[in-house]
Formats: C-alpha cells, sequence, structure tokens
C-alpha cells in the first residue's frame, strides 16, 4: 500500500520544497531535479509523475533570486523550467539559472507553436523544451536523456581523454580546453562536441548527430542540430584556426587546425 507523506512535512528552508512522492526502487533513482512552474494542477501534476519516476523532486517559484538560491544548495542534476509564466520574464530566469550552473541540464516548457520563444530558450543555453499541453511521459523520457548526457547520474567510468590537435576533451572531469584555455559548454554542447571529438575526419550527418546527441528526432526540427553546431563555433573556434567545418549536403567534420581542408569546404 502506497502513503502519502502529509504536506509540508518535507519543506525546505525558503520557498523550495521537496514534493511526495510514492516510493521507488532504488534501481530507478535518476537524480535530483528542480521544478520551476506556476501554480496549478499542471505543475503538481508534472511534480507528482517525475516523483513516481523515481526523481527526487524539488519547486521553486519563479522568482530569480530564489531559483538562484535553490540551485546553489541543491545542485541538482536537471532542472526544469516554465518560460511561459505570465508573470515573470522566462528568458531573463533561464539566464540567470545558466550563470550559476552552465552545466545542469535544462528543460524548457514552452507554449504550444511558440517557435520564437523556443529559439530564444535554446540561445539563453536551454538543452531542450517541451511544447505545452505536454505528455509527461515525454518530459521524464527527455529528462532522462538529458541527465545520462550530462553525466550526472553515471556510475565509476573509466578515464577518457579526447584530444584532436590543440582541442582536449576530458569525459570524466567534464573539462574541455583549446590551446589550453578552459572552453565552458552546456551539457548538450558538451556531448555534441563529444561525438564531433570521437569521430575526427570522418562527415557525421544531421540525421547521424541527432540520433546521437539527442536519442530522437526533436520534433523533426533537424536545425537545431545547425544552431547548436553555430553555438560551438563561437566557443571553439571563435578566434582560432577553425576546427568544426561543413560539407554542404552531407553534415559535419571536425579535423585539426594544422589538417587542411579542401577548397570550398568551410
Amino acid at each position: 500500500m502506497t502513503t502519502t507523506p502529509p504536506p509540508g512535512r518535507h519543506r525546505e528552508p525558503s520557498r523550495t520544497h521537496r514534493v511526495p512522492a510514492a516510493p521507488a526502487p532504488a534501481s530507478r533513482t535518476a537524480g535530483t531535479v528542480l521544478v520551476v512552474a506556476g501554480d496549478g494542477a499542471p505543475a503538481e501534476l508534472l511534480a507528482l509523475a517525475l516523483g513516481y519516476e523515481g526523481w527526487d523532486v524539488r519547486t521553486a517559484s519563479a522568482d530569480g533570486a530564489e531559483v538562484v538560491r535553490a540551485v546553489r544548495r541543491l545542485r541538482p542534476d536537471a532542472v526544469v523550467l516554465d518560460v511561459t509564466l505570465p508573470d515573470v520574464d522566462g528568458m531573463s530566469l533561464l539566464g540567470r539559472l545558466r550563470r550559476e550552473r552552465q552545466d545542469v541540464p535544462v528543460l524548457f516548457l514552452t507554449g504550444k507553436g511558440d517557435t520564437g520563444r523556443r529559439i530564444a530558450g535554446l540561445t539563453a543555453g536551454g538543452d531542450d523544451h517541451v511544447a505545452k499541453p505536454f505528455v509527461l511521459e515525454d518530459v521524464a523520457a527527455r529528462l532522462r536523456s538529458l541527465v545520462r548526457r550530462s553525466g550526472a547520474t553515471a556510475g565509476a567510468r573509466s578515464a577518457s581523454v579526447l584530444v584532436v590537435g590543440d582541442l582536449v576533451l576530458d569525459e570524466d572531469s567534464r573539462e574541455v580546453t583549446r590551446g589550453g584555455t578552459p572552453v565552458r559548454l552546456t551539457a548538450t554542447e558538451f556531448e555534441l562536441l563529444r561525438y564531433l571529438m570521437r569521430n575526427p575526419k570522418r562527415v557525421l550527418s544531421k540525421a547521424q548527430i541527432l540520433d546521437r546527441v539527442w536519442s530522437y528526432d526533436f520534433g523533426g526540427k533537424a536545425n537545431v542540430v545547425e544552431l547548436y553546431i553555430s553555438y560551438l563555433r563561437r566557443k571553439i573556434d571563435a578566434g582560432r584556426e577553425p576546427m568544426i567545418h561543413t560539407r554542404r549536403g552531407a553534415g559535419y567534420v571536425l579535423r585539426a587546425a594544422a589538417d587542411r581542408e579542401p577548397a570550398g569546404v568551410r
């Protein structure tokens, strides 16, 4: 028989609190997720559904200072952020969250058909999005994919350092440097770069990248690959000899700067 703890029993300092959830098998422990959403049934259902999926769910009101404090204190494995709240600038909130934790995966919720807000969310540092009204199972699945990509719940892994030219990626510490200079990446940017670095000099199609990095068809929007390639270029190639190149009609390839690209390839 499942017993639901009385409301408020697990309340944390400030307004951030743990959401009671049905006991889950230890093997299904998914990590800690911070849910930032408005009041009402949808937010409560989302929190409860994630609890049943094995997440340790915490919630915070859509207040910038509170969200930053919660992220700093809880060090969550992932964040679900509703950017369509009526009284709060969701994009500004996402920006503050990203400045506090560059590496935490962020799944943001948008209104149905709100393409502009979706692109703005990705630009501001979000890793994935779900449009409302959403399917609870879809949110849970995408969260699991984000955390798996970030390595937040991974067990012991063998040390692995990828090196292509002067670009170095440490899979264990999740640190990236180019020419000895640290490069800060979001969870999705890191996974995309890791995939490119594991396949140097190999042309990877958008379909291959979507399948490996996003693990699903991102709503049929293959241009998300172009968007994230542009992010990586700004961080990896800016002011340096480019390493990430486009093969028109074929895909993308990463090679050491010392390796010359054929004419007409950028």
